[in-house]
């Protein structure tokens, strides 16, 4: 029998209550609890139960999804992680109690993560891993930074998703001939000419006020470019306020960062919020329909699928990520409870890396985590061509999918056995309870091992 997860939401319930403008007391009453009840959810001493959850909906026209995945869950995801770590073999808190820090003390939390960062990179450079990179130790990596940041943005980003749409209306840049339209909109607005030549991808001079880009780029790629230094031009201040109130450690996160709104603001010009979510439900999230519909790639319609969050028309929470061919995850976005691993590569059982071996066919996967879950898991391979002779193509997997509780919205779920035996996968084998894996790489490195030079299994080791 499946527990029943219990959704501690005090500080929304709050919220709710004081933007309705109603006291504790009369809140309460209108959800049929005691002003006890109501009084010890709020303080997340108690669950918010079901029942309010649909009171809450029915009599206030709140979106509850607000109770479902929120910071708390990934915040205590990973808690969970950085706790495997052998050091806190003896202490470790129990589940409970990590759920609880994340959603009661979640400054407190994001504390301990940074503790245990710093912590982690000092073994490193002890093991001169890091020596020959010459960081300090007292700080985040710049990259984890700014990926914590959209990580806890649920990757989406209200200001900017809405001011590309504003854009991609004004420049018509879901139309057929959107590339003119782009260039057009940067004379008219910005005195920016914009030619297709250049060697390099997108190339911009200020003093000149000149875009180039690359003739031999896909169309997809073009107005992505394009759009991408729009957001630098005409949006700058919009990014800046973003990238301030981000607060990043280093310069050189900040500057990462950057780059990334303008990829955001460029995603959500090419596929407009409202415009978008309305054709993926149409078409029951068929990629590559949607790929041709608005003459994108399949990568670029993946990861906007995974940043559908907009309250108002929330989309399917779905989890994105593209894999190289050495299994090293390069890009990695999440909505759902399915968190990948800070360190080290992903679960080898996922499909993910079968994609390498069937080239261009969408490959489906039902698979359930430690914890659970179960999603309906997709990948393909892309093969980026080489533009010269002398150039290399690029190949990598993207991965996408969903809990299966999404199952009748997806065209992919039709003719599957939702019954069937689902495939057993982890967040990567260093934190992975399973025993039974015949993939396991390493130990978890929180149970210790049980050797015997007598006997083999199919693991060299059993675990205590």
């Amino acid at each position: 029998m499946v527990e029943t997860r219990k959704t501690y939401g005090g500080t929304r319930l709050a919220e709710i209550r004081h933007g309705l403008g109603l006291s504790q007391t009369e809140f309460a009453r209108r959800l049929d609890v005691s002003l006890s009840y109501m009084n010890q959810m709020e303080r997340n001493n108690r669950p918010v139960s079901r029942d309010v959850v649909t009171r809450l909906g029915e009599r206030f026209d709140v979106d509850v999804t607000v109770f479902a995945m929120d910071d708390g869950d990934r915040l205590a995801a990973d808690l969970s992680e950085a706790l495997a770590d052998p050091v806190f073999r003896e202490t470790a808190p129990s589940a409970t109690e990590r759920q609880l820090l994340a959603r009661s003390a979640p400054r407190l939390a994001h504390a301990f993560l940074a503790l245990h960062r710093a912590y982690r990179q000092g073994q490193e450079r002890l093991a001169r891993m890091d020596e020959a990179l010459d960081r300090p130790t007292n700080t985040t990596w710049p990259w984890e930074e700014v990926r914590d940041f959209f990580h806890y943005c649920d990757n989406y980003l209200d200001a900017i998703d809405k001011a590309a749409e504003t854009f991609s209306q004004n420049a018509g840049m879901t139309q057929p001939d959107r590339l003119p339209r782009a260039m057009a909109w940067l004379d008219q607005h910005h005195g920016v000419e914009t030619v297709l030549d250049g060697a390099a991808l997108r190339h911009y001079d200020p003093a000149a006020r000149r875009l180039a880009i690359s003739a031999e780029a896909d169309p997809g790629s073009q107005g992505f470019q394009i759009a991408h230094q729009v957001a630098l031009i005409a949006y700058d201040d919009l990014l800046e306020a973003t990238l301030d109130f981000a607060r990043f450690q280093t310069e050189e996160a900040r500057q990462i960062a950057k780059i990334g709104l303008a990829n955001y603001f460029a995603g959500a010009a090419l596929l407009p919020y409202t415009v978008f979510a309305a054709s993926a439900r149409e078409l029951r999230h068929d990629v590559e329909a949607l790929a041709h519909r608005f003459g994108v790639s399949l990568e670029q319609v993946g990861h906007r699928l995974s940043t559908l969050q907009r309250p108002e028309n929330k989309g399917i929470p779905f989890f994105f990520a593209r894999v190289d061919q050495a299994g090293t995850i390069t890009k990695r976005h999440s909505a759902t409870r399915l968190q990948f691993a800070r360190f080290g590569g992903a679960c080898p059982l996922w499909n993910v890396h079968q994609a390498f071996e069937q080239p261009g066919r969408i490959l489906r996967q039902l698979a359930e985590t430690p914890d659970g879950i179960r999603y309906i898991c997709l990948a393909r391979d892309i093969t980026r061509s080489a533009r010269k002779f002398q150039s290399k193509p690029t190949r990598y997997a993207i991965a996408l999918g969903c809990e299966v509780t999404y199952a009748a919205q997806l065209v992919y779920a039709d003719n599957m056995d939702l019954s069937a035996p689902f495939e057993p996968i982890g967040v990567s084998c260093r934190i992975c309870e399973r025993e039974e894996c015949h993939q396991r790489s390493v130990p978890p490195v929180e149970r210790r091992l049980m050797l015997d030079p007598n006997q083999r299994s199919e693991l060299p080791y059993r675990l205590g």
